[in-house]
């Protein structure tokens, strides 16, 4: 689209250009098209673009790829990209603030390549709800502007070095293809645009941490960038002890701080018993019989090579919202690396009950000091791995802690959510809790829900 044809558009739909809603429109044709190339768009993919405007990135989209989910802030534009895509039924158009939309409904159609001329005054909040680890996006290609792009890439020792640099750049590679001019916009921006591509950072790019105490510490570290560091991390480190081991001054500010060595520190301040420890093959477990009868014990190494009937259990956690709590498994797991499992779930140790079962795990894995109540007994078979599976159910609406090298994640999803995500795409999931979700959602459904 060109500048006479936005500002026809505009005019149509009533639209002044807000400069509190950061309304900047793409008015060059052949950037538009550059912008949408560097997505790299292939047939099957689903795209989301935020921010779409007029349209002018998405026509170059319609056509090119198998679904395009837009979602636009302002309500008058929102109307003319549904009138003006009506007839394409693979373009899907939401009135929603892009900050707030749901990104738990895109699991379902993932892998998403993420597409945005983003609004100079919300482009980091939206940024923040599509990428922050977990999400569905593999690929984006965003433009905001220079500066704000600028701090993402910055290295350390550099006065554009902080918190959002670390953040993006512990879980993104984001690399900046294109500045764009102030003259490309209707209206002029004051300052020139940078189009940036990201894609994910390698999974064995660092060692396993707490993502969560990083981002704490991080931000504990800039609140005052000035300051030595050591004077806004927790006191349950020595820090003349633990800055040399890393190659720091005990001085040294947070600035001064590579992404590594941030993560190091995070490993070194993680006090959680299980950190470094997401299974042993040297565990010693019972195994059973079809009747779940004892015959003898035997390491959880062999009983997993050998297929041997053993006991576990499955716990599903509920909040108040009738929300299921599931968690992403760590890739230090030996069966089922990096899928979506039940909220928590293990073996039983030798001679134990599996109700004591499920109130241990629920603590070692989720921090969880909660009632269980028992919903069925699942018989084994090769999609519980060849486990007699006890049921639980609990309820929480508090706080979590969980080890980085069991648990990377864990996200609350409504029931339809998720019914549609394993509909969609059942791979995404460890296959024993896909057992004990069919048990669990028929039983839910008999009881008239």
């Amino acid at each position: 689209m060109n500048l006479t044809e936005i500002k026809q558009v505009l005019d149509n739909a009533g639209v002044i250009p807000s400069k509190k809603l950061g309304q900047n429109f793409l008015c060059d044709a052949n950037v538009a098209k550059w912008i949408v190339e560097q997505l790299e768009p292939e047939a099957h993919d689903t795209v989301v673009e935020v921010g779409p405007g007029t349209g002018a990135l998405t026509e170059h989209l319609v056509g090119r790829v198998k679904k395009i989910i837009l979602v636009e802030f302002d309500a008058r534009l929102a109307e003319h990209l549904t009138k003006k895509f009506a007839d394409e039924d693979s373009v899907e158009v939401n009135h929603f603030d892009g900050a707030r939309f749901d990104v738990r409904n895109l699991f379902k159609q993932a892998p998403i390549k993420f597409l945005g001329n983003l609004p100079y005054s919300a482009g980091g909040a939206i940024m923040r709800n599509f990428m922050k680890s977990p999400t569905p996006v593999v690929r984006a290609v965003l433009m905001l502007q220079k500066e704000f792009i600028d701090r993402i890439v910055a290295d350390y020792r550099t006065k554009a070095y902080g918190v959002l640099s670390l953040r993006m750049q512990s879980e993104w590679h984001s690399k900046p293809a294109k500045t764009v001019p102030p003259e490309a916009f209707h209206p002029r921006p004051l300052i020139d645009s940078t189009v940036m591509t990201c894609v994910p950072v390698a999974k064995d790019r660092f060692p396993i941490y707490d993502k969560r105490l990083f981002d704490e510490l991080i931000r504990r570290g800039f609140s005052q960038r000035r300051k030595q560091v050591k004077k806004q991390l927790p006191d349950t480190q020595d820090w003349a002890v633990l800055a040399p081991t890393l190659g720091l001054k005990e001085t040294v500010r947070a600035e001064e701080i590579s992404l590594d060595q941030w993560v190091e520190i995070t490993r070194a301040f993680d006090d959680h018993p299980l950190k470094d420890l997401p299974q042993s093959g040297d565990e010693i477990l019972d195994v059973v019989d079809e009747a779940d009868e004892v015959v003898r014990q035997e390491k959880r190494s062999v009983v997993h090579a050998e297929n041997l009937l053993h006991r576990a259990v499955h716990i599903l956690v509920f909040n108040k919202k009738k929300e299921v709590l599931l968690q992403k498994r760590s890739i230090l797991k030996d069966n089922f690396p990096g899928v979506w499992d039940s909220s928590a779930a293990g073996h039983l140790e030798t001679g134990e009950g599996y109700e004591a079962c499920a109130t241990r795990e629920l603590e070692e894995e989720l921090g969880i000091n909660a009632d269980v109540q028992e919903i069925a007994k699942i018989n084994p078979c090769e999609r519980t791995g060849w486990e007699h599976i006890g049921l639980y159910v609990a309820r929480h609406d508090g706080a979590m802690r969980y080890p980085c090298s069991e648990v990377e994640h864990v996200v609350w999803f409504g029931m339809d959510q998720l019914n549609d995500w394993i509909s969609a795409r059942p791979e995404d999931f460890a296959t024993g809790f896909l057992e004990c979700w069919d048990v669990f959602y028929e039983k839910f459904k008999s009881y008239g829900e």
